[in-house]
């Protein structure tokens, strides 16, 4: 037990409040959906960057490397400038989902270096450059570039050139949960001389501005008993604190409302708004700040002139326990033993057999995800009505987006997928996150895995949230896989069995599951239509809307999500009924229900139509016009590839525990021919072993010498989203006298089509190679070593199914790794990201990358990619097949 496993420990058993404070700030508030009150439901126009500065959020608070308690009532975060920007630096910049070819996208660079689970630790890098922040260029840049053309980034914009910039690197150590040292290092990464001003900020959520609670909290410059100089931080939900700042920084106080006169040209009440200390610094206006030293949002200014490769220190302290003596010789002592005891906890998790490349890039996605986590509010209720001292909302607010979810009521922490670019929780996503978080916080894993099934959360219906911009819309029912995985890691690195956990999840997915049958199997057949199911624009027509000739599409993918669903909740129930017999029934239920979702894919209604393409050997989604002419859309995709995903093995070592589920199972071969169809059966002197899987012995091996294919699915860097065979083959599909075209795109989105800010048409995606890694070990369990298959295809080097397994791994790992050269091949052609000392190390997990090259793209720090933190973990287990490593 490390010293922070024994504050996980203690935070667990609610002794000791660790995680009461952490990196729970989001990076991004303006332009979000919560945010906006448009008639049209026009987010990025409503609530723009350039406001962002000017107007009070509603819902939540963004900033710069920033903290907040678990209750977002008192935030931190560090503000620049250089002294040429025309704003300070207050929050990241981007261009929005119109202003950019391939939607939103930030522009800047910012880095999650390290954290511990309970945040006792924790170091963030931002980039800032000593020229003007070339806002306007960034835009004009990227609106002159066609979507073929790569986007056009900071760096391209030549404000690094010769180094004129400055590393400002943030770092945070708890000596105790309501005691926070902070230390801020600037370094003058050129060679001339330049200054910044480095204005540590305290403010509180605007909770008063709203007309439903008047009482205001205050901040004021003040000095304690004993003499220290500081902010005093009063709110009368939390005990009093102090920011203590080190030196004698100028302390400027302003008030955390808009500037309604700046925005809407009426006059304010009051003359300290929230872009006060902007104006006082910027604008040299001395009368935007206040005097007599009182707020609601204050910094403290430190200005700083250092020679060129000078650095430069500020330290400050949070506390509820103001002293003095903050700054001695303990400040220091903390910091250092807060970062020895991040790598003895590092040490602990992490295989000793890494190298320190593998280290480093296993630690920074653990970065990545700890980081991702943000205070998450949004009432819809409340939101459709309005705010008591607001204009009332357009009528057409209660026909529009998410009017359907006014039970959701959401404050708490959980996972982003990206606190820029996805400021809002996904279902799916987060279900991915929970598995590499297991390794290191597994109650934080439970915890969100458990959050999404509260009823403030999960529908009346039984849906799950999506995500904000359409809380409706449909991810692939990931959740019960999670549940599992997590279950399952857990048991493997602690021992423990939390069933609680287990039971108590189990019961909300049974809701969550008849919700998919109810509403996504539209003719009562066992085959599903879940619309886009996460994957976006992976189809030839856009699977989210109503077709124009009033057909269906019967979906390989949704109908394999849910056998998968199926195996993983009568896994789970199997689990849970050897300690309650009742639970035997429902395991047969879903037993029962995978077998009928496995013969529809082959007989849809009974009228002979497959979902396996007898021509192609492979997995094709199936268009249903309602001439009843069904025929297959030959989209060589991901698609095709969900039905590994169904696959389990039943070993008689478990079953003959439960003679319930084993007589229901006898009786169900015995009186079912169909059975006997996706069920294979081993026996071995010892064991009986079922194997059941929507994929046959046969199809699995066409399956795989596609994926295996240099040609078709097999990149050097992972599994191909399409086929590279529709690079010289377009698949085109003429439906009412209209041609809907799909070709093989290995990078950014060629097409607008969801937003054009993700691209299911080619690259890597982490989330489901990951989940077709796992399937083929589980292949392997049951299949052994005497099943092979040419590896690479065309090769003539044969493999098991655990070998296929190693060498996926490898290739997605060594996205991040650097080669011979010592070159990554995320960062492409980026050279400052490849030989620059100060840069090459610095990481970012990209939400995809491009199927021949490598390269990162998308968004900047996605958390389901740190699922190469698990890739690299169990690369070094066993290799005896237990995949549960």
């Amino acid at each position: 037990m490390t010293a922070e496993h024994l504050r996980l420990a203690e935070a667990r058993e609610k002794r000791i409040p660790w995680k009461q404070w952490g990196p729970y700030l989001s990076e991004r508030a303006w332009g979000t959906v919560r945010e906006d009150y448009s008639p049209s439901g026009t987010a990025w126009e409503y609530f723009p960057h350039d406001h962002a500065r000017s107007r009070a959020y509603r819902w939540s608070e963004d900033g710069l490397a920033g903290i907040c308690d678990r209750h977002q009532l008192v935030c931190f975060a560090i503000t620049l400038w250089n002294g040429r920007d025309p704003i300070i630096k207050e929050r990241l910049f981007g261009l929005t989902g119109n202003e950019g070819k391939h939607g939103e996208d930030v522009k800047e660079y910012s880095f999650y270096l390290d954290s511990t689970p309970t945040h006792s630790y924790m170091k963030y890098l931002y980039k800032y450059p000593q020229a003007a922040f070339p806002y306007t260029k960034l835009i004009d840049g990227n609106q002159r570039r066609s979507r073929s053309e790569a986007e056009y980034e900071l760096l391209d914009t030549g404000v690094f050139d010769e180094n004129r910039y400055f590393d400002v690197f943030v770092e945070y150590a708890k000596a105790a949960p309501e005691d926070i040292l902070i230390r801020v290092t600037v370094v003058n990464r050129g060679d001339e001389a330049a200054s910044i001003d480095i204005l540590p900020t305290v403010w509180f959520r605007n909770t008063w501005s709203w007309g439903l609670d008047a009482r205001k909290p205050q901040l004021s410059g003040d000095t304690t008993a004993e003499g220290a100089r500081g902010i005093r931080v009063s709110h009368f939900d939390m005990a009093e604190r102090w920011l203590m700042c080190e030196g004698s920084p100028e302390l400027l106080f302003t008030e955390n409302e808009t500037n309604i006169e700046r925005l809407y040209g009426i006059a304010n009440r009051s003359p300290y708004v929230k872009d006060g200390i902007n104006d006082f610094l910027v604008g040299g206006r001395n009368n935007a700040v206040n005097p007599k030293r009182i707020g609601t949002k204050a910094s403290a200014r430190y200005h700083l002139d250092l020679a060129g490769r000078q650095e430069a220190t500020v330290r400050l302290r949070l506390t509820v326990n103001p002293s003095s003596e903050a700054f001695g010789n303990v400040f220091d002592k903390i910091f250092l033993e807060r970062r020895e005891e991040a790598d003895a906890f590092y040490d602990a998790v992490s295989p000793k057999a890494l190298t320190p490349d593998e280290r480093m890039v296993q630690r920074q996605a653990f970065a990545c995800l700890l980081w991702s986590k943000q205070f998450y509010h949004y009432n819809v209720r409340r939101w459709l009505r309005g705010d008591p001292t607001g204009p009332e909302p357009p009528r057409a607010r209660h026909h529009g987006r998410n009017h359907g979810w006014t039970h959701l009521n959401n404050a708490d922490i959980v996972s982003m997928p990206d606190k820029w670019e996805y400021p809002w929780y996904a279902a799916w996503d987060l279900a991915f996150h929970c598995a590499p978080l297991t390794l290191v916080d597994p109650d934080f894993a439970k915890e969100q895995l458990l959050l999404l099934l509260r009823e403030w959360y999960m529908h009346p219906n039984g849906q799950l949230p999506a995500y904000e911009w359409n809380f409706s819309d449909v991810n692939p029912p990931v959740h019960a896989w999670s549940v599992w995985r997590v279950y399952k890691i857990e048991e493997k690195q602690s021992g423990r069995h939390d069933r609680g956990f287990l039971e108590r999840a189990f019961h909300k997915l049974l809701l969550n599951f008849t919700w998919w049958v109810n509403r996504k199997d539209l003719d009562g057949n066992n085959v599903f239509q879940g619309g886009f199911l996460g994957l976006d624009n992976v189809g030839v027509l856009d699977r989210n809307e109503v077709l124009p000739n009033g057909g269906v599409i019967e979906q390989s993918d949704g109908t394999s999500w849910m056998g998968m669903y199926c195996l993983n909740m009568m896994i789970i129930a199997l689990e849970l009924a050897r300690e309650n017999p009742a639970y035997e029934d429902v395991a047969s239920k879903f037993l029962e229900h995978f077998v009928y979702i496995s013969r529809a894919m082959n007989n849809i209604a009974g009228e002979g139509i497959e979902l396996w393409d007898r021509a192609d050997r492979f997995y094709y989604d199936v268009l249903r016009p309602p001439d009843g002419k069904s025929q297959p859309m030959r989209v060589r995709s991901l698609v095709g590839l969900i039905p590994l995903l169904a696959v389990e093995t039943l070993d008689s070592e478990l079953i003959d525990t439960l003679p319930g589920f084993k007589r229901r199972m006898q009786y169900f071969i015995d009186n079912s021919p169909e059975f006997a169809d996706c069920v294979e059966t081993l026996t071995t002197p010892t064991n009986i072993r079922r194997f059941l899987s929507l994929v046959s012995r046969d199809r699995l091996e066409s399956v795989l010498r596609r994926i295996l294919d240099d040609a078709e699915f097999l990149s050097p860097y992972g599994i191909r989203s399409l086929s590279r065979y529709h690079r010289d083959h377009p698949y085109t599909l003429r439906l009412d006298k209209n041609e809907h075209k799909i070709d093989y795109q290995p990078a950014e989105s060629q097409t607008g089509l969801f937003g054009g800010n993700s691209n299911w048409r080619g690259p890597i995606w982490f989330p489901v190679n990951f989940l077709i890694i796992e399937a083929l070990q589980k292949f392997h369990y049951f299949l052994g070593d005497e099943f092979q298959i040419e590896c690479p295809t065309g090769s003539g080097q044969r493999l098991d199914l655990w070998q296929v397994s190693l060498e996926l791994q490898r290739r997605l790992t060594r996205l991040f790794l650097r080669d011979d050269q010592g070159r990554r091949p995320l960062y492409g052609r980026m050279e400052k990201f490849q030989s620059d000392p100060h840069w090459r190390d610095c990481l970012v997990y990209f939400e995809y990358f491009h199927a021949e090259d490598g390269r990162g793209l998308g968004a900047s720090h996605q958390g389901w990619t740190a699922l190469v933190a698990k890739l690299i973990q169990q690369s070094y287990a066993a290799r005896d097949g237990d995949f549960h490593a």
